[in-house]
Parts: C-alpha cells; sequence; structure tokens
C-alpha cells in the first residue's frame, strides 16, 4: 500500500513554520492544517465523534490552520463541502494535509509530524474503494471458495499491520487498534454481506448454506466498543452483522422492503447484541426509520413501532419517531393536495393548488440534517431525466432562497416554513416525497427518493391521466 506524495513548496513553508512552534520549549499543542484546492467552502471543520471540534476558516490562498492545546488522543474526522475523511491525532502533532476537491480521496495527501499513521489509513481506504469490483466477482463463488478468497486477503493485510508495527514501534495501541480495524473490518464487513449479495448476483430465492468455520473471525470481534461506533469500517461491520444474525432467524432474502417480521427480529437482536446504550439507542432508531423510508409509502408497522418504543432509551429519539408517526397522519393517498403555499427564490409564495394545477408533481421536502446536497444534486437531475414530464419541486423545510443546490434548476428550489402550516405534516422535519397527479390528487403520501421503490412509483404516476 503506498503512493508517491509530492508536497508543494507552499505547503512545506507552512509546516517548517508549524514545527518551528511545536518545537519551542514545552508547547503542547496540536496543529491540524493544509490546503484545498478548488474549494467548495471557505472553510474546514473537526469533528470528534459528532461532537464540533472547531470550524478552520481558508485564507486568501485557500489554506488553514488549527491550534489545539491538550488535545486528546484518537480518532477525528474533518469535513469540506459533502466530503470528509477521517484523521488521526495525537498531542503535539503537526499535520498537514493537501487535497483537491475534484478528487477528493485520491488526492489527499499528509504531511509533518503525524503523516505516516495518516496516509496508511487513506491508502487502506483508497484500496477498500478500489476492491469493490473484485467483492461483486467474489459473491458469485461458492461459501467455500469466497472463504478462501476472503482468508488470504485477510493475511496480506494482516502481514501489512505486523510491518508496521516492527517499523513504527513507537506508535500507541490505541493507534495500532484503529489501524487494525481499518485494514480487517472491511473484509470481514463483506463477509457479513456474502449471504445476502450472493443471492442477489445470482438471483437466487435462498441463502447458500454455509458452514460455520465460515464466520471463525467472529471470535476476533470486539463487539461492543462504543468509541469505534462512529468510525466506519467498523460502524459498517456492526450493522452487517446484526442484519445477517437476524437474517439466520430464518428470514428469507429481500430486497425492496423489510417484513414487520424481520424488523421486529432486527430490534431484538440490536437489543440482545449491543450492550452500549447509545450506540444501541442509534441503531435502534437508523433501523425503524431506514425500514419505513424503504418502502416508500404511508404504511405503518405498527408492532415494529411499539418495539422501538419500549427499547429506546433515548428521549430526543422517540420524539422524533412520535413525529414521524404524526406527519403521516395527514396527507393520504385520494386527498386533495391544498392548504399550504412554497416559496420560490424569489421569496414569491405560491399556493400548492396553483403549483400542482394539471400537472403531475413530485413534492420533495427535505431537511439539510436527514439529507446531503450533493445526493439531492445527483438523485434529482437522474429522476428528473428519466420521468421528464414530471414537475419536481424540491422544498427546503424552514430553509431560505440563500441555500441553492447545484445541478438542479432554480426554478425546481422552493422553500417552505413549517410553523406556519396549519395542519402541520412536516413536524418531524424528515425527508417526505408527496406524489400528485394533474387532478390534485394524493397517489402517494409519505414516498421516498431514496427507497429501491420509488422508480416504479414515478413510473406509475408518469402514465397515470
Amino acid at each position: 500500500m503506498s503512493k508517491n506524495y509530492i508536497l508543494i513548496a507552499p505547503l512545506l513553508l507552512l509546516l517548517v513554520a508549524m514545527q518551528s512552534c511545536t518545537n519551542s520549549g514545552n508547547n503542547t499543542n496540536t496543529y491540524f492544517g493544509g490546503k484545498i484546492i478548488n474549494p467548495k467552502t471557505k472553510f474546514v471543520v473537526l469533528y470528534a465523534n459528532d461532537k464540533l471540534i472547531d470550524t478552520l476558516t481558508l485564507d486568501k490562498k485557500n489554506k488553514f490552520l488549527g491550534t489545539f492545546n491538550n488535545l486528546d488522543e484518537g480518532l477525528y474526522y474533518f469535513k469540506h463541502g459533502n466530503e470528509n475523511q477521517y484523521i488521526y491525532l495525537e498531542p503535539k502533532d503537526s499535520l498537514m494535509l493537501r487535497l483537491n476537491t475534484w478528487d477528493f480521496d485520491e488526492s489527499l495527501v499528509f504531511a509533518g509530524k503525524g503523516a505516516e499513521r495518516n496516509n496508511i489509513l487513506i491508502d487502506i481506504f483508497l484500496e477498500d474503494e478500489n476492491e469493490r469490483k473484485l467483492f461483486y466477482k467474489l459473491n458469485r463463488l461458492s461459501p467455500n471458495k469466497y472463504q478462501e478468497k476472503v482468508d488470504s486477503i485477510i493475511d496480506v493485510r494482516l502481514e501489512t499491520y505486523k510491518e508496521y508495527i516492527e517499523k513504527h514501534p513507537n506508535e500507541t495501541d490505541s493507534y495500532f487498534k484503529i489501524l487494525k480495524t481499518a485494514l480487517t473490518y472491511t473484509i470481514y464487513s463483506r463477509a457479513e454481506r456474502y449471504p445476502t449479495n450472493h443471492v442477489y448476483s445470482l438471483r437466487k430465492k435462498d441463502f447458500p448454506e454455509i458452514n460455520s468455520s465460515f464466520y471463525n473471525y467472529r471470535k476476533n470481534i470486539e463487539y461492543n466498543n462504543n468509541d469505534l461506533m462512529y468510525y466506519t469500517p467498523y460502524a459498517r461491520y456492526i450493522t452487517n452483522y446484526l442484519y445477517n444474525k437476524t437474517y439466520a432467524l430464518g428470514h428469507k432474502p429481500k430486497q425492496d422492503s423489510f417484513t414487520t417480521a424481520f424488523t421486529v427480529d432486527l430490534l431484538n437482536t440490536i437489543d440482545k447484541e449491543i450492550n452500549s446504550k447509545d450506540s444501541k439507542n442509534a441503531l435502534l432508531k437508523r433501523t425503524v426509520l431506514d425500514h419505513f423510508y424503504r418502502k416508500s409509502s404511508c404504511n405503518i408497522n405498527n408492532e415494529s413501532f411499539e418495539l422501538f418504543f419500549k427499547l429506546s432509551t433515548n428521549k430526543d429519539d422517540i420524539r422524533l419517531v412520535k413525529n414521524v408517526l404524526e406527519d403521516n397522519k395527514v396527507i393520504h393517498k385520494g386527498d386533495k393536495v391544498k392548504g399550504f403555499s412554497i416559496f420560490d427564490f424569489t421569496n414569491q409564495s405560491i399556493d400548492i393548488t396553483d403549483f400542482t394545477k394539471n400537472k403531475k408533481s413530485v413534492l420533495l421536502f427535505w431537511n439539510k440534517e436527514y439529507m446531503s446536497k450533493s445526493f439531492l444534486s445527483s438523485r434529482i437531475p437522474y429522476l428528473q431525466k428519466k420521468f421528464p414530464n414530471l414537475n419536481f419541486a424540491v422544498i427546503e423545510v424552514d430553509g431560505n432562497n440563500n441555500n441553492r443546490i447545484k445541478n438542479i434548476d432554480i426554478k425546481n428550489q422552493y422553500y417552505i416554513n413549517s410553523k406556519d402550516l396549519k395542519e402541520n405534516f412536516l413536524t418531524s422535519k424528515m425527508n417526505r416525497t408527496i406524489l400528485v397527479n394533474k387532478n390534485g390528487i394524493v397517489t402517494n403520501g409519505y414516498a421516498a427518493i431514496s427507497s429501491y421503490n420509488i422508480n416504479n412509483q414515478l413510473k406509475e404516476l408518469s402514465k397515470n391521466n
């Protein structure tokens, strides 16, 4: 795992300045900075888990520098625009980065104190991305053949781990744990996904028979490390493991949506397998909401939601889910869409009845907390091209005319103030898509553009008179 690291002169000058600061006296500061080429915004944001650490402003040369006193050792991530990446920081580090947003991850390179441990992490990330095509092919193999391939890949990665330890004996045990997680958990995660991926790739109806030795690696897995739950390789493994364990209870493969029985069993599996209260609550909320949105309809599986309310101990999560259920009671299939207005980017109010009159409409209500602009900027143009006769409105909940989304015509962008609604169908502020025929009648009151089912639903709307 290697790549050529080319550091331009301005980056080196900034690095030297940082190191000179670090070496003066008993300075305990940690420095994190660098240069962004083709910046998307004027700042870089640093996080630890879900906690905001600092917002670092770019200067006129698109450089930034943050100084942190007594920063804890550990895993952090920085965000610029809609992209983010992990870094590992230790006290007295002077970590520099250089990246081009046109090729965010591939261009990312680190220099300075702490660079080596971060460069290998980004190399591992890129190798995992490159191996996706390989695993598409491996998923078609029999369980025994697949296991052989996975074992050989793990052996190579463990050798990389061993070599790094030998060459860097002064790294901390905490970092070595992160490094081993990055190297192995992505592969284990794919192994947990193998049964479902095998079924889908070969279009089978049943899962393959798998020998218990296939999952021998589970003996080495740490299933309740709360500190790692925000690290993608670890979090993805835990998620895939929980789904695989639930499927093993006797459920059939499913792609378009999950049955109530599966969702209930998955919630119980989470409750049984995950000890950390915070991690358990997060997984419970994500499961019950993801499965609801996957259906892309107003249909509610009461048993699933009742179990969620029983198992979750997070009051904010419970309140959010209850709001989703309340929202779902307003605007159903067969209702006339009426009684509220949306605003265009000239701040003009448009009655929804006028907007949908004689038009087959797709009303997407979105919130930046639950849906990214980057997803919308790719998804909406795709759907518009596929269904050119549909009238799309991308409506930000409690937004304004300054939050424009690139790649989407400004004529299709609107905002709404949920507090002004007489019948508030957006109390949760979560994403909601309402499909309306040319007569102004709702055909789906709670669709989801991220759902597997949305294409058929839009196809039907497009056909209907």
